[in-house]
């Protein structure tokens, strides 16, 4: 997607004066380091010492590590999947081609690639992934849990294939931090769990070409950090590989400088992208995973090499790790709110591991759990690795002493989450909380009042996800919008006004009236009610009631000044529809049981439904990044007339 004169104006717009002057002296460094590339100071003589702990292979659960070694013996034939696109040459990789567009990127300075044209780059997205070297981190753990040596060689030898085709600061490789930060953490990874295979020494510390790449990802890093309006998720990845490479790979006379700065902005920004309840201020749940496996990998680097970790870094994991075990469902899936691109900090398992539970795994190894947390009935590889080198928090006399929830929470104010729970695993997020982080608010939907309503698991009421970031306006524009989320849309506008792929220049403003989560498990009846100001003189107010008595979710919607509105509901993938006048019978199965759902909609609006419509896109769900498939959208039209309300009573059968 290439960026128009427009769309630089806008987001120069959305900068403060000190982000501004960073980026004037970050496009004169560009300019020199053009032609001026210092050589890697000499580390002769490197080890490296930031191994395992004895034994801790031994505590790998034997179904988690058959898993990781099918997936192991996957990638050896050759086949990954990424974003949707299936590869089948990943025994001999081309580091820069696109197999989705079939193009394959330009060679040159890395800062004059220009990698958001997908007709001159490709799908961008689907060159970075691979090098990000996530794969090359479930080969070595299979080397390590099997000691079969076919995965290390392999490993090796992508690897040596990577750092030639992608000498420093030439190429697409070279362009963006959160991407160098990632691959800092896989290598980090690679060279320990390989650390008993005869050729490990060979390959990093007493390979000059890797000393060569690991010391310029560093200094990369340090000279070109997110900053500003643009200092979310990128900025926590870039701090996380800093550390964990001056931290690991220890080799450098930099490094320890190198490590007391990566610490300071690790700190400061895990604390400035997270709410004091602990959710993420992105309010896209993927990028709360994202940012909690880097922190976890980076102290885990820290405590690892004797590094001091300050408390607030811990406490914040550790409120992060609390929030989102209040907040998943019944099957431990969190909420889908905002952009979510199936990014991962540290990959060590196989498919089929749950990613939820094994964060919730690895908090209470390192937290300890609470009364009110949700069982983990499922094993994984990264816990035993991962927190065989973290210090446990809760053993750590030097950590403050904290308050956690002694029940489950269920409003966070300050992000605007509020979960509301009935019986028989019925779940249902409403989102009254600010539009998204920072002046950009990148990862932000125009989601404001929407709902997501869940029965055991199963997407009733269904935020329809992300699908893609670049190359497809159209697609991209359809999941940001209010249309593509439940809740309502008034005079054809979104509640938010987009400047760009990433790039909001106005934003909606709500704020929650009620917040009384608790009683419907028990029978009674739970309330919320918020109001947004995204349209202007039309405040959009929105209550929502969960009654446990009558398995019943009841939603009103008020819109003052009037307008013609669109009131949206969107059903999950799995849910069928039978649509008669303004009534629409749900069925659906759950572990071969027949449910079903009633969902009686505003007579004051004419219904329709629509599925897997392309032009314009409407009645899509995204499971994950660069995937859609057709789902059920429920469309009410009509006129707010500013003094009645819009009523819509979904019934769950007994």
């Amino acid at each position: 997607m290439s960026m128009s004169a427009g769309w630089y104006l806008r987001r120069l717009s959305r900068m403060g004066p000190e982000e501004v002057g960073g980026r004037v002296a970050d496009a004169v460094r560009r300019r020199r380091w053009r032609s001026a590339l210092p050589e890697c100071p000499d580390a002769t003589g490197a080890r490296f010492t930031a191994v395992l702990p004895a034994g801790t292979l031994a505590s790998v659960p034997p179904d988690a590590a058959k898993r990781l070694v099918a997936e192991a013996d996957r990638l050896m034939a050759g086949h990954a999947e990424f974003f949707g696109v299936h590869r089948d040459d990943l025994v001999d990789p081309d580091w820069w081609y696109d197999p989705k567009t079939g193009r394959r990127a330009p060679w040159g300075y890395a800062f004059d690639v220009p990698y958001r044209r997908e007709e001159v780059v490709g799908d961008i997205k689907q060159i970075w992934e691979p090098s990000r070297h996530q794969y090359l981190t479930v080969l070595a753990a299979a080397y390590a849990v099997t000691g079969d040596e076919r995965y290390a060689e392999r490993v090796a030898r992508h690897l040596r294939l990577w750092w030639a085709a992608n000498a420093p600061l030439r190429g697409v490789h070279w362009i963006s931090g959160i991407e160098l930060g990632i691959r800092l953490v896989s290598w980090v990874w690679v060279r320990r769990l390989l650390d008993g295979w005869p050729g490990a020494a060979a390959l990093f510390e007493d390979n000059p070409v890797a000393r060569k790449q690991i010391w310029h990802h560093q200094r990369w890093l340090a000279a070109f950090p997110s900053r500003g309006s643009s200092a979310n998720n990128h900025v926590v990845a870039e701090a996380a590989g800093q550390l964990a490479a001056a931290c690991a790979f220890d080799w450098f006379p930099d490094s320890a400088r190198r490590r007391a700065d990566a610490m300071r902005m690790l700190d400061r920004h895990l604390r400035s992208n997270t709410f004091g309840s602990g959710l993420n201020r992105e309010l896209a749940t993927e990028y709360h995973g994202l940012v909690l496996e880097l922190g976890l990998a980076a102290v885990a680097e820290a405590d690892a090499a004797g590094v001091p970790v300050p408390a607030t870094v811990r406490l914040v994991l550790l409120r992060m790790t609390d929030a989102l075990a209040a907040v998943v469902d019944g099957r431990l899936r969190p909420p889908r709110q905002g952009d979510a691109d199936d990014g991962h900090g540290l990959v060590l398992d196989g498919a089929g591991t749950d990613r939820w539970g094994s964060l919730l795994a690895t908090g209470d190894a390192l937290f300890g759990r609470l009364d009110w947390w949700p069982e983990v009935a499922g094993t994984d590889v990264r816990t035993p690795l991962l927190t065989a080198l973290v210090r446990p928090y809760a053993r750590d006399g030097a950590a403050p002493r904290v308050t956690r929830p002694a029940r489950r929470p269920a409003h966070f104010a300050d992000a605007g989450m509020t979960i509301l729970r009935g019986p028989g695993e019925i779940w249902c997020r409403c989102d009254g909380g600010p539009h998204g982080f920072l002046s950009i608010a990148a990862h932000a939907h125009a989601d404001a009042l929407s709902v997501e309503v869940r029965h055991d698991g199963v997407d009733v009421l269904a935020d329809p996800g992300t699908f893609c970031y670049h190359g497809q306006p159209e697609w991209r524009r359809y999941f940001r919008s209010t249309l593509g989320h439940n809740t309502l849309e008034l005079d054809g506008a979104d509640q938010s006004v987009s400047g760009g792929p990433f790039l909001w220049t106005r934003h909606a403003r709500t704020r929650v009236l009620v917040a009384d989560p608790s009683g419907a498990e028990t029978g009674g009846t739970a309330r919320w009610s918020a109001e947004h100001d995204g349209y202007g003189g039309s405040v959009h107010r929105r209550r929502v009631e969960l009654t446990g008595a009558s398995r019943e979710l009841r939603v009103v919607d008020e819109v003052g000044g009037g307008g013609t509105v669109r009131l949206a509901f969107h059903l999950g993938p799995a849910i069928s529809a039978d649509l008669t006048g303004n009534r629409a019978v749900l069925t659906w199965t759950r572990d071969g049981e027949d449910r079903s759902a009633v969902l009686d909609l505003p007579e004051e609006l004419s219904w329709r439904a629509h599925r897997g419509e392309n032009h314009p896109p409407l009645g899509w769900y995204s499971a994950g990044f660069g995937r859609k498939e057709p789902a059920t959208t429920l469309i009410g039209t009509g006129f707010a007339d500013g003094v009645s309300g819009f009523t819509t009573v979904l019934g769950f059968d007994g």
